[in-house]
């Protein structure tokens, strides 16, 4: 007999802290069961978030437990689904948020930073997305089993899944591979009823950006706080720094909610603007150099500056749409 009342229960992984504390709390209070997660070390984080969003929603109290896990351990991630489909009911959602950043110049990375970034970034993804996809297939249909109409698996991406960051280079092909990933497990996943989605926060005011921030400063010139600001004027349309809340209610809101049980496959932006080719390379009139191509003669016919760029200055932009204007279809 189907269920007449939704169960729904998540997992959310990095989520003692930051984005993914935020998004645990909206799930919470959106009548989610959900299991809090982060690594060992940080036992007395996940212990203080259970007790703070406990204590801000009371009738949670029966449906939050911390449960401590190394999303790179495909093993850790298998105990994690298990215990908390135990303990809270059938999986109905698995958010894999945990992620680490690093900056560093291409040249200047070795072997071991690109393991330590995609152990997390996307073995830890990937982990997260087949140990949850096997509980929901094995825990068969969704609507009889906890009365909603898919289950669902989000992972987090980021800005830098569209468009890299220099000196981040290894994070930002992390946060693609996450991406691709989460388009073909969409389409594999489809036939069990489980739509599989993913969210790309641009800059968002956590501790993980304070980092990225140092490093990019250390590397850029730029004291404490600037390069924040600087990436925010640059590239964020509204007017100021994401908060952890923002992403929040793009996943724990309306991924989460049945409002998004036809979409799947996706990877969704949150407060970030269209790339601005001439506002990235250090002066909003400086546009972003490329390597050279064999077909520089085509580029350099069709208005670009040199056959080492890619990017118009605004003066040849202007030109060149103007005259698509004037030119008959």
């Amino acid at each position: 007999m189907a269920s007449s009342v939704a169960r729904r229960t998540a997992i959310v992984t990095g989520s003692a802290r930051g984005i993914g504390k935020a998004i645990a709390l909206r799930l919470a209070r959106d009548g989610y069961s959900v299991c809090i997660n982060d690594i060992p070390s940080s036992q007395s984080a996940i212990d203080a978030t259970v007790s703070e969003i406990t204590a801000q929603i009371p009738a949670a109290k029966d449906r939050v437990l911390g449960i401590p896990a190394d999303v790179s351990s495909s093993g850790a991630v298998a105990s994690l689904v298990k215990r908390t489909s135990e303990k809270l009911g059938p999986l109905t959602l698995m958010i894999a948020n945990a992620g680490i950043s690093q900056v560093k110049p291409l040249l200047n990375v070795t072997d071991d930073d690109i393991k330590k970034v995609m152990a997390v970034n996307f073995n830890g993804v990937f982990n997260c997305y087949k140990a949850a996809a096997a509980q929901m297939i094995s825990q068969g249909d969704p609507q009889p089993t906890a009365g909603v109409g898919v289950y669902k698996i989000l992972g987090a991406a980021s800005i830098v899944s569209h468009k890299p960051f220099p000196s981040m280079g290894i994070y930002s092909a992390s946060k693609w591979a996450v991406r691709g990933l989460t388009q073909a497990m969409a389409m594999e996943m489809a036939r069990h009823k489980i739509t599989v989605n993913a969210y790309a926060p641009g800059i968002v005011d956590t501790n993980m950006w304070e980092a990225i921030d140092g490093g990019l400063g250390e590397l850029e010139g730029r004291k404490k706080g600037d390069s924040l600001k600087l990436y925010s004027d640059r590239f964020i349309a509204l007017g100021r720094t994401s908060r952890a809340e923002d992403v929040a209610g793009l996943v724990g809101g309306f991924l989460a909610s049945r409002d998004s049980d036809y979409v799947t496959g996706q990877t969704m932006d949150k407060g970030v603007r269209l790339y601005d080719p001439w506002a990235v390379a250090g002066r909003a009139d400086t546009p972003i150099p490329v390597q050279p191509v064999a077909t520089h003669r085509h580029y350099k016919s069709r208005g670009y500056q040199d056959s080492a760029t890619l990017s118009p200055s605004p003066a040849q932009y202007s030109a060149r749409k103007n005259a698509r204007q004037q030119s008959p279809p």
